[in-house]
Formats: structure tokens, sequence, C-alpha cells
């Protein structure tokens, strides 16, 4: 991203931005506890922020009663590249295993993979002042 870490990290950074740059429909709102602390429950999945730095945060998606549970946890960072430019990370770790052969496993890999690589190339787009098309019918 061309723009320092900092302001990349002000604008796509907000626990509830993923609203904006994952374009769901529904947005996001804080359901309990303090947006952008430890602890806060985002309305996205039910998901808890359960660290964060000044420039990162990690969540998890709570266990579901009745599903296997997948150990689903993210970590978004906004990392200094150099004074003026900055990579995100995206770290997800999920547990397929409970899918019912390898073709399902990859297909969830991939359907994935190209939801979050669209979400990277959005936040990219607003941390340097664009704007969004609006998200292609599913």
């Amino acid at each position: 991203v061309n723009k320092p870490a900092a302001e990349v990290w002000t604008r796509i950074g907000s626990y509830c931005a993923i609203g904006e740059w994952l374009q769901i429909p529904a947005g996001c709102r804080i359901l309990s506890g303090t947006d952008n602390e430890v602890g806060a429950v985002r309305s996205v999945a039910g998901e808890v922020m359960v660290a964060k730095t000044e420039l990162s945060y990690a969540y998890t998606q709570t266990p579901k009663a009745g599903r296997p549970y997948d150990l689903y946890h993210g970590n978004l960072e906004a990392r200094p590249a150099s004074p003026t430019t900055t990579r995100l990370l995206y770290t997800l770790l999920y547990d397929n295993s409970m899918l019912p052969d390898d073709a399902a496993r990859e297909k969830d890999k991939a359907g994935r993979t190209a939801l979050f690589t669209r979400a990277l190339a959005n936040m990219k787009t607003l941390a340097e002042g664009g704007t969004l098309a609006a998200p292609a019918a599913r």
C-alpha cells in the first residue's frame, strides 16, 4: 500500500471496518464489549477480538452448538515496509478437515483465498484514498 502504516491502519484497521472492505451487505456492528478493544464481539460471525497491537488485531469465531469446532482464527496486520509504504498481512487459521474429501477441502480453501485476496485489494484501494465498486451479485 502506498501510504505509511499508521495512516493505513487508521483507515482500514477498525474492528468493524470489515463490513466495508469485505463488502458485507449487513455491515458490521459491535454486539458486546468496547469497539477496537480485546474482548469486543462483532456481528460478523460473532467474532471475538482476542489480541491487538498498534497496527494489528486477532480474532476468533467461537464454537457453535451442533457444529464441529474448526479453530477459526484470523489476524490482520499493517506492517511498515518503508516510511511511506505498508504491507498488509491477513493470516487465517481454519481447520477444514471435517469436510468430506480432498476435493471439498480444496474448493473451500480456494473460496476463502479468493474472498480474502479480494478483501486485501479492497483494503489497499480504501487506504490509498479510493472507493470500492459495488459488489458483484452473488
